[in-house]
């Protein structure tokens, strides 16, 4: 009798323990041949509440937060979907160098990251996946915006003035300023000396002659014994010719000569302030790209480019022609491997970690990136001024984001109105 009732209770047991899984992963929702099981949404939401709570976030109720997991799973299908239609997918190494953008934003390891991922109770693998996910349908919401949304220059430069104009309020200039006098009554030869004085300070400065020592000597404007300096001024508070003068001007310009009804003018912005100015270290180099293959491995690719490194350092073979015969990267490879002015940031982790601590005229050893095996070359470093460059991608950002929030939207409304979405209800 005892064993009877064991063995029912092993049964009902058993049957709970299997109506519970299979509750937990029924269909909740099919979305055009796809479906979203409830574990799906049960994982989405644990995943976000422990973000949240870490962050010390306030969480919607329960009921809303499951209702938007489930609407951001439908979306994610239908994304997903699409990216399947279009040949689209994330490879390894891409999300690999994603993993590790993530973890040096912050400061950690890769490793460090999946430590994080565990300890919150997550999984790791779930972990790349969502990741992996997120990659994708960024790439097809970014391929949708560009061919929905049209920035053009006059666009840009139409925002850039009103910025422009905007931020003349808040800027400050302090200007130096040498004028030679012109009598009401000058010559033609007069004209002439008054000129090929000017000119001559012209090039003095701009050979490094100090400034205030020219402006104290030769200067008649009214500043001449302060060495020419005007101070700090806004564009409203300066004389009219110093204001047209200084406009779109960058700090060290030396503009002139300048011709007034009082006389000759070269005016210096000496120095700026409220505005932001960009400079950006850049880096030249040259490279030769193996792309492993069916038929060349990985470690057959390597080994090529250890060859012609050897062959390079040994002085056999030039790195521009090796680039040009052997480079995968046929874009560069007819510049003999060479890359142009770039900030370092634009390229893979790997292939900017490489170029890092090169020295000029240094070759780096053969490294792997998500595009194949490389050697790189250092040509050189500068540090250019790109705050004109700057400011017209950050114009064509605002410009783009204040657009890309409208048509996103209407273009997941339209992606769900031309889609079969059903919700199902399984409490009936």
């Amino acid at each position: 009798m005892l064993s009877t009732l064991l063995s029912g209770v092993i049964v009902v047991t058993s049957w709970q323990a299997q109506a519970e899984l299979t509750k937990l992963d029924e269909v909740v929702a099919i979305v055009n041949e796809e479906v979203i099981l409830a574990s799906d949404v049960n994982t989405l939401t644990h995943s976000v509440t422990t973000r949240a709570t870490k962050a010390g976030q306030t969480l919607p109720s329960q009921d809303v937060l499951t209702q938007q997991a489930l609407d951001k799973l439908i979306i994610d299908s239908l994304q997903l979907q699409m990216a399947k239609k279009m040949g689209m997918r994330i490879s390894n190494a891409q999300l690999e160098d994603t993993l590790d953008n993530i973890a040096k934003g912050n400061d950690q390891t890769v490793e460090q990251l999946r430590q994080s991922v565990v300890a919150d109770g997550g999984n790791f693998s779930d972990y790349k996946e969502e990741v992996r996910i997120q990659i994708l349908t960024n790439e097809v919401q970014r391929m949708q915006m560009r061919r929905r949304i049209t920035i053009s220059d006059q666009d840009v430069d139409n925002l850039m003035a009103i910025i422009d104009e905007q931020g003349q309020k808040n800027r400050q200039y302090r200007v130096n300023h040498i004028m030679l006098r012109v009598p009401n009554d000058a010559d033609n030869e007069t004209m002439e000396a008054i000129q090929t004085k000017i000119t001559g300070i012209q090039t003095q400065l701009n050979e490094g002659a100090s400034f205030s020592n020219l402006a104290l000597a030769l200067s008649a404007g009214p500043k001449a014994l302060d060495g020419g300096d005007w101070g700090w001024m806004n564009i409203n508070e300066m004389p009219t010719l110093f204001a047209e003068a200084v406009t779109n001007a960058k700090k060290g310009d030396i503009i002139g000569p300048i011709r007034s009804g009082a006389g000759l003018h070269i005016i210096k912005v000496a120095d700026m302030r409220g505005v932001e100015t960009v400079l950006t270290k850049e880096v030249n180099a040259r490279h030769i790209l193996v792309k492993p293959s069916v038929i060349l491995s990985d470690d057959k690719a390597q080994a090529l480019l250890n060859d012609y490194l050897a062959r390079i350092k040994s002085g056999d073979a030039e790195f521009a022609d090796l680039a040009k015969a052997y480079s995968d990267d046929t874009g560069s490879a007819v510049k003999g491997g060479e890359l142009g002015w770039a900030d370092p940031n634009i390229y893979v982790p790997a292939f900017k970690l490489a170029l890092k601590d090169l020295k000029k005229g240094e070759i780096s050893p053969a490294f792997r990136s998500s595009h194949g095996w490389h050697i790189v070359q250092l040509i050189d470093r500068r540090t250019q001024d790109t705050t004109e460059k700057a400011n017209r991608q950050k114009a064509w950002q605002l410009l783009y984001n204040r657009r890309a929030a409208e048509e996103s939207q209407a273009w997941l409304n339209e992606l769900k109105q031309e889609a079969y979405i059903r919700i199902l209800d399984n409490e009936s």
